[in-house]
């Protein structure tokens, strides 16, 4: 089971999607560095930093929006790339796996750039916020997931063309 590449590359689509919780998606600073929006996975964070970003002590939270859909997304696609890990013994049950794990991956990164276009023109309209390491992990996880579909499609023709020969 560990020895097969699909497994690393579905490993690697777990601990891609378990850091997409863990990390920033997006975050932006007003013209005059009094406010900052921080996006992440569970919510997003409306900062009054009185005009120090690099001193947190004195930042006081303006409002919270629950972004709770996103990490449900991410915590259902980490742990369909580990079920899938175990159904080794099935594969046609892991290509559907890995298709459901797309279409679930796919929904994160769309939920993240809408609500990032939509977080856009809030603070400093004229300036553009920074997308952070969290947004691209999703995708990095969609590439891993499609390689490893591959993988599995090819196990799965090579025992079907030698339970031909016999």
């Amino acid at each position: 089971m560990i020895q097969r590449i699909q497994t690393l590359l579905l490993l690697g689509v777990a601990v891609c999607m378990g850091m997409v919780l863990a990390y920033y998606i997006w975050g932006k600073t007003s013209a005059d560095q009094s406010e900052l929006a921080v996006f992440t996975a569970f919510k997003v964070e409306w900062v009054d930093t009185a005009g120090t970003l690099s001193d947190r002590s004195d930042d006081t939270v303006i409002r919270t929006e629950s972004t709770w859909y996103i990490a449900a997304l991410a915590i259902t696609a980490s742990l369909i790339a580990i079920f899938s890990v175990l159904q080794f013994k099935n594969r046609l049950n892991q290509m559907k796996l890995g298709a459901l794990n797309a279409l679930i991956m796919a929904a994160t990164l769309g939920l993240s750039y809408y609500k990032i276009y939509q977080l856009e023109g809030l603070i400093n309209p004229e300036a553009q916020g920074n997308i952070q390491l969290g947004f691209f992990l999703p995708a990095l996880a969609m590439i891993l997931n499609i390689m490893s579909n591959r993988f599995i499609r090819k196990d799965e023709k090579l025992v079907r063309s030698v339970d031909r020969i016999r």
